[in-house]
């Protein structure tokens, strides 16, 4: 299931609900575990992918606020995404028939960096579609609120005030009025320079 955040009425969203979100839901782990039932046949692997799923889901904390969102988890090696809402291009809701029955979902989030996959994928909330409205808000609010690009004015001369008043101005470009005017006819009197072979 994909969904997109145009597709749906805007609705109020409580930012205070999704700012109390640290962890994801209990249900998470449940679908770890149902995610390794294939891997039974091959114990070994069973152990070693579950043991990556049991700690990464009890690694894995979210901190929302007014810039952005924090996402870390691991425990040998640690990773952390941050992630401001301006830098936000999509958001996807994304789940399986698994993840649907036990009411989750994956909020997949791309950027502008140009990369195929998501650059962070919330998973384990089952407030899913309030979280993808709440994101898609800060979103939208971000890019209304930002400064348009104006493009700079094109380069002029700088415009030097004249001391005085209009009136002393207009006498000064009469004056070189009369001077360019004085000019062109004088050279317009000139024979035509030519030059010698």
């Amino acid at each position: 299931m994909t969904s997109n955040p145009g597709s749906r009425p805007a609705q109020p969203v409580d930012d205070a609900a999704v700012y109390a979100i640290e962890r994801p839901h209990q249900a998470l782990w449940h679908y770890y575990l149902l995610c390794c039932l294939p891997l039974v046949v091959v114990p070994p692997a069973a152990l070693l992918v579950g043991l990556v799923h049991w700690f990464r889901f009890h690694t894995m904390r979210y901190r929302f606020d007014a810039e952005g969102i924090n996402m870390r988890w691991g425990i040998l090696f640690r990773r952390e995404v941050i992630l401001n809402y301006a830098r936000i291009q999509d958001i996807h809701l994304v789940s399986n028939l698994v993840e649907r029955w036990l009411g989750l979902a994956r909020i997949q989030i791309q950027t502008a960096s140009g990369s195929s996959t998501p650059e962070m994928t919330i998973e384990g909330i089952r407030e899913f579609e309030h979280l993808r409205d709440f994101l898609y808000a800060k979103m939208r609010g971000i890019r209304e609120t930002a400064p348009a690009a104006h493009p700079a004015p094109p380069a002029t001369a700088p415009t030097i005030s004249p001391p005085g008043n209009d009136a002393e101005l207009a006498a000064v470009l009469r004056e070189v009025t009369h001077e360019l005017r004085a000019l062109r006819q004088d050279l317009a009197a000139r024979p035509p320079h030519i030059p010698k072979p």
